[in-house]
């Protein structure tokens, strides 16, 4: 039987720390994950709309190996924006790759589209995410809050609010693995209509209300209903959406298990929302080893970190929706004011 770490948030592994900071009137925000030290880090896109920024280096066969934090964002490609506010904090405090006696952090970021959420977005001429980045690092911490936080803030799924979920595992071997999640995705995360999260079989005590699934399931508990239709055609929009995530080890490995990480961790995806990765959806996960544990792993227990990457994914997105709390203008309701 798996166990969360603490905390049950990606800060159980060692070595990584998370800020977030958020405009509630903008109805947005980022979340930065901050690297005690640098960490080995992979990247898998499945999504067809993504957005993001210096994904490109963290493939295996690129020189760069390891990297200084990661950053989610709302406000669509405005908030790519975050990722420099990342750098020039962590260039304040010396972090960085050395190159030509210069330090260049290294801040790979993701984005979500929450700009038709309620929020006003009426900014002027530069957005604040370059602002709310930097805040971000100031905030980081080993205790972070989940639902409506960082680049949850503005998030949506299908009929409810979206948010910031983060979840933990500890494997039999020592290792621990965590996921962080901000979910705004085309499809639903839970069946149907009702209360019950699609990741039901993962959770782990009642970290997202226990409620295991529904019996009998509904008729409609696959029927799709999306975020944002045509209303005249009935066709789906493009590009808004999107679920961005972080899966997060203290094992070590390389450049390339890294991404084999990532890569599994999708499974957490397909696991707690129906549809994911569609061609609205930017779905991402970034992955780091921070290497903190030691432990380098056998063949088996490499497949032991790979499904459990699945499951604690799977739940850190459950979580986040779990956690959300109403605001003005909001466009849809928060789980818990589900019956």
């Amino acid at each position: 039987m798996f166990l969360t770490g603490p905390r049950n948030l990606i800060s159980d592994v060692a070595g990584l720390r998370v800020g977030n900071a958020a405009d509630a009137r903008l109805k947005s925000g980022v979340t930065t994950v901050l690297c005690d030290e640098p960490a080995v880090a992979g990247v898998q896109i499945l999504g067809g709309a993504p957005g993001t920024r210096e994904t490109d280096l963290l493939e295996p066969h690129n020189s760069i190996e390891t990297i200084h934090a990661v950053v989610l964002s709302g406000g669509s490609a405005f908030g790519l924006d975050a990722a420099s506010g990342v750098q020039a904090a962590l260039r304040e405090r010396g972090i960085g790759f050395e190159v030509g006696g210069f330090r260049v952090p290294i801040v790979p970021a993701a984005i979500l589209f929450d700009l038709r959420n309620g929020g006003d977005k009426d900014w002027g001429r530069y957005p604040p995410y370059r602002d709310l980045g930097y805040e971000s690092v100031q905030a980081a911490a080993v205790d972070f809050q989940l639902g409506t936080a960082g680049a949850g803030t503005g998030a949506l799924t299908s009929g409810l609010k979206g948010g910031l979920g983060s979840a933990s595992t500890l494997l039999d071997n020592g290792v621990t693995i965590g996921a962080l999640a901000a979910v705004n995705p085309t499809g639903s995360v839970t069946v149907g209509p009702t209360r019950h999260f699609w990741a039901a079989p993962f959770e782990i005590g009642d970290e997202f209300g226990g409620l295991g699934y529904p019996s009998p399931m509904p008729e409609n508990a696959t029927r799709i209903l999306l975020k944002y239709r045509d209303k005249d055609h009935g066709r789906m929009e493009t590009g808004g959406n999107t679920t961005i995530a972080v899966i997060a080890t203290d094992a070590v490995l390389t450049k390339a298990a890294a991404k084999r990480l990532a890569i599994s961790a999708h499974d957490g995806f397909v696991r707690a929302i129906w549809p994911t990765h569609t061609p609205a959806d930017g779905d991402l996960v970034f992955a780091l080893a921070t290497g903190r544990s030691g432990i380098e792993l056998s063949a088996d227990a490499a497949v032991d970190l790979y499904a459990a990457a699945g499951a604690t994914m799977a739940r850190a997105i459950s979580r986040g929706v779990f956690a959300a709390t109403p605001a003005g203008n909001d466009l849809f309701p928060v789980w818990s004011s589900r019956r």
